[in-house]
């Protein structure tokens, strides 16, 4: 089976680099996309959701970037994340001589914020000359909400340069010179340094407060030290040891840097209006956390030894979730805010003209039946790991069941948001089933107490209904929908919920049928194309190729299991990042950028190669 080879790095002049191209740097409150040529081209403030700053990545003319580059234009130039953390290191290699750029966000314990005056946010930029001599560009360009606010740029003389927009301030200091560009609210420089040389830059944020101006030099090392040591701690909690442990890892460490550390959600992504195909119409915001993967999501931490990480996500969950009882939002932001109005950005270009460009999410409005399954899945597994629930949170549980009863016959928008008319989604159903049935092993277990009579009569009528109108008989596999003939890759999830054994002929056949029909070279699409209502145009979807690896390892197909799992390994960046969707023609990355659920696909998909290799008695 060919792996597809990952586009090619795409060189300055080109204007918008690849989406795989794009390393993510961050402090688990928000994030920050640097290109593979030095230039942050995506940041939002104050946190994931907020408004972004620097917005290239949408539109390269207009959209605002903080760019340290070589001044060489045909200098090389690689990358890496130092060891098992998320600080990133740019090595320029010139003509005559070699520069680093290292970049973070400094990571400060909880136990520690309250301990020193210290900014809401700061970003730092370390330049260090290793080898000859070299001239390295530096501009800085902050277009604030989006590129919405006329910037201006004020000289705080040694303290550096304010930009003072609304009730926020970014500061840069920094030890290098910089030049003011003439009524273009910029600054540039170029810096010409020997070996041994360093210049460091400091960009902090502050909202509603003073602003707090953070020392350079030795003290910005003592940071970058300090960040080294957070990443590496909390990365050797890894309890994995299978072969692709570093795979693993990473993945862990994405999922990490898309976690609000203050509220413990998970992201879907740190990017907005990242296309599905270039120039086409799905652009959505993922700058928020979706039920549906609540339960892979905590399952992810927990399985790999992060028992706090899984713990805060499920307290953030029942926290968020209380404002709209009984009935479910399909996503909240960080804070759990429900009003996540989606409006498009007209005065920006897109990302290599994808338009629109879409901010909020127009699916927080949507039915969509599957987040009740995603959410008391959760919960259910949390408790099965020996978590605890109040009597309020158990009443809340029953509620949701309650509401499943009531509600599992309507028609939704189902996995996919699908944008036209909702239909008898069968995953959704399926995920209706797993509401009730995990809601009765908790009664099973002591820990709750349901109205068993009716929660049982529901999940038989639900199953009941799956097998009689999700299934096609003629074709002998599950349907995507009750009544239409079509299958997408939801599906597989039949089997890992536990509805279908996995070696039940019609399980199988579906697995068979999904493979022929939406597979590529071990890559699968989410559905047929034009299914959603919108025109033709996006990529295999990373997340439904790891839930085929799952299946077919569960199913103790090892042999391609394997060969897809690797296969899919090979779609990643060159620093381990994946993103929503992948183009199966040349193996480049579609959609936001890293996406937390093709993650959670690889860990998930690692750990199941791994039990079914000790199962069947392999060891390599």
């Amino acid at each position: 089976m060919a792996s597809p080879s990952p586009r090619t790095a795409s060189s300055p002049g080109e204007g918008y680099p690849a989406i795989g191209d794009y390393a993510l740097i961050g402090d688990c409150r928000t994030a920050a996309l640097v290109s593979r040529w030095g230039s942050i081209d995506w940041l939002c403030l104050p946190h994931f959701s907020g408004h972004a700053v620097f917005a290239a990545l949408l539109d390269r003319h207009e959209g605002g970037r903080f760019a340290i580059a070589a001044a060489d234009g045909d200098a090389s130039v690689k990358r890496r994340y130092v060891g098992d953390t998320n600080v990133l290191e740019t090595t320029f290699e010139c003509a005559d001589g070699v520069f680093r750029v290292t970049d973070f966000m400094p990571v400060v314990p909880a136990e520690e914020a309250h301990q020193r005056l210290q900014p809401q946010r700061e970003l730092l930029r370390l330049v260090e000359c290793t080898a000859g001599e070299v001239a390295v560009d530096v501009y800085y360009a902050p277009r604030p909400d989006y590129a919405r606010v006329t910037p201006r740029l004020e000289s705080r003389g040694a303290l550096g340069w304010a930009c003072p927009f609304q009730n926020h301030q970014l500061i840069l200091h920094s030890d290098a010179a910089l030049i003011p560009d003439a009524g273009r609210a910029s600054l540039h420089g170029r810096l010409r340094l020997r070996a041994g040389d360093e210049r460091h830059f400091s960009l902090t944020y502050v909202q509603h407060d003073m602003a707090t101006i953070t020392p350079v030099g030795q003290a910005a090392h003592r940071r970058l030290d300090a960040t080294l040591a957070w990443w590496e701690e909390w990365a050797g909690h890894c309890t994995y040891e299978g072969p692709y442990r570093a795979a693993v890892v990473r993945s862990l460490l994405a999922l990490k840097l898309m976690t609000y550390q203050l509220s413990g959600a998970v992201i879907a992504a740190p990017t907005a209006a990242l296309p599905e195909h270039i120039g086409g119409v799905r652009n959505w915001d993922y700058r928020f956390c979706w039920l549906r993967d609540a339960a892979l999501t905590f399952d992810a931490f927990a399985d790999m030894g992060y028992a706090a990480e899984g713990d805060a996500f499920i307290g953030w969950l029942l926290h968020a979730t209380r404002l709209t009882l009984p009935e479910l939002q399909v996503l909240y932001d960080v804070y759990g805010e429900t009003h996540l109005t989606e409006t498009e950005l007209d005065h920006l270009e897109g990302y290599r003209g994808s338009r629109p460009v879409r901010v909020g999410n127009e699916a927080s409005n949507q039915l969509q039946l599957d987040t009740y399954g995603a959410l008391v899945g959760a919960v259910h597994d949390y408790l099965q790991r020996g978590g605890r629930l109040d009597a309020g949170e158990g009443h809340m549980l029953v509620k949701l069941g309650r509401y499943v009863c009531d509600n599992w016959r309507r028609p939704d928008q189902g996995i996919w948001e699908l944008r036209d008319e909702p239909r008898h989604n069968t995953h959704s159903k399926l995920m209706c089933w797993v509401t009730l049935d995990r809601l009765l092993a908790l009664d099973d277990a002591g820990r709750l107490k349901v109205p068993r009579e009716r929660f049982e009569a529901e999940r038989e009528a639900i199953a009941a209904a799956i097998h009689e109108e999700g299934f096609d008989s003629g074709a002998g596999t599950y349907t995507g929908a009750f009544g239409m003939d079509y299958v997408e890759a939801g599906l597989l999830l039949l089997a890992v919920y536990g509805l279908v054994d996995t070696d039940d002929p019609r399980m199988v056949e579906t697995c068979y049928r999904i493979d022929r029909e939406l597979g590529r070279d071990g890559l699968v699409y989410r559905h047929k194309a034009g299914l959603d209502g919108l025109p033709p145009g996006e990529g295999a979807f990373i997340i439904c190729s790891f839930w085929m690896v799952e299946y077919l390892a569960t199913l103790g197909d090892l042999e391609h299991a394997t060969a897809n799992f690797e296969n899919l390994l090979a779609v990643a960046n060159d620093l381990g990042l994946m993103a929503e969707e992948v183009d199966p023609e040349d193996g480049s990355a579609l959609g936001n950028f890293p996406q937390a659920y093709s993650h959670v696909g690889l860990i998930h998909s690692a750990a199941a190669l791994e039990r079914a290799r000790r199962k069947h008695g392999e060891t390599g």
